[in-house]
């Protein structure tokens, strides 16, 4: 193994905080990842990892070639592209991960264009609602909707996105059709939605002179996904709380119906996640640009 794949195994070992998951990563033998750090110490002249039968966590002077191991291989990574002008020419393989609805509704449809625009990449798409740890699971960038918790995290915002209040016709026959905010708390109830496990559930926005707002709404269901969400307002089970572009096929067909359009919750902002500057490859650049114009139909115009 050349000294810069030794750089890699290093990267992936200090960063995971374990030889058996970096290999697993790497798709290398556990022995092959001890071999490489092993040779890396020795021309190196130094301990790079502390090693423990529970963790490995890096030494001073691991800590400081991490931080230049990181440089050097994204710069080898453009050189590699440097003179690779054409776009079939970005290559590799691309670990993201993507809201539910988003995948099934708007990325998975487009990917033969975005493969016949980038046939030499190679796309592992994650598709869920919760926080994950991009680095611990191997994942290049994330796609999330509302503001990002604080994290060392990049974040790119994409623009904002519209929401509104909708039902389903048969829960307006059943409770009725709400047109003040007083009416809400008397007698309707939404659909929860808490995002992951733990986490406390959503109140009810909405925005009343440009002022944000929130009030306590009953709910009969709490879900934890957005496909459930849906279809549970759909099945007449309470109010939800929306992007537009998510359910506009529904609003057409007749299956859901916006409400309270003077009162629609505060826009939300998309944004891409991913974790280090320094590591945003052309292939990862590539792919940002292309979702954000898939996106672009769908933000509000400033």
């Amino acid at each position: 193994m050349d000294r810069i794949e030794q750089y890699r195994v290093f990267v992936q070992v200090a960063e995971l905080g374990s030889f058996i998951q970096a290999a697993r990563l790497l798709k290398l033998p556990r022995a092959t990842v001890s071999a490489a750090i092993q040779q890396l110490e020795a021309n190196a002249g130094t301990r790079l990892l502390h090693r423990t039968t529970r963790k490995v966590s890096l030494t001073t002077d691991g800590s400081q070639l991490l931080q230049r191991a990181r440089q050097v291989l994204v710069e080898i990574d453009e050189i590699d592209q440097l003179f690779h002008t054409h776009q079939e020419q970005v290559m590799g393989r691309l670990e993201v991960d993507v809201p539910s609805r988003i995948a099934r509704r708007l990325l998975i449809p487009a990917l033969p264009e975005f493969f016949q625009r980038y046939p030499r990449l190679q796309l592992g798409l994650g598709s869920t609602d919760r926080a994950i740890d991009l680095v611990q699971e191997g994942v290049d960038c994330v796609i999330r909707f509302g503001t990002p918790q604080s994290s060392s995290l990049v974040v790119k915002p994409l623009g904002q996105v519209l929401l509104i209040n909708c039902a389903s016709p048969a829960y307006l026959a059943e409770f009725g059709v709400p047109t003040e905010l007083a009416e809400l708390q008397e007698r309707h109830v939404c659909v929860g939605y808490v995002a992951g496990s733990g986490g406390q559930e959503a109140q009810w926005e909405y925005c009343l002179d440009g002022v944000r707002q929130s009030l306590p709404l009953p709910s009969r269901l709490v879900v934890n996904n957005a496909e459930s969400y849906i279809t549970a307002c759909c099945t007449g089970l309470g109010l939800i709380q929306v992007p537009l572009f998510d359910v506009q096929h529904l609003l057409d067909s007749g299956e859901l119906v916006e409400v309270l359009a003077a009162y629609r919750p505060p826009s939300m902002t998309v944004s891409v996640l991913y974790p280090d500057r320094r590591q945003r490859s052309r292939r990862l650049g590539a792919f940002i640009e292309w979702f954000a114009g898939l996106m672009a139909p769908y933000l509000q115009s400033r």
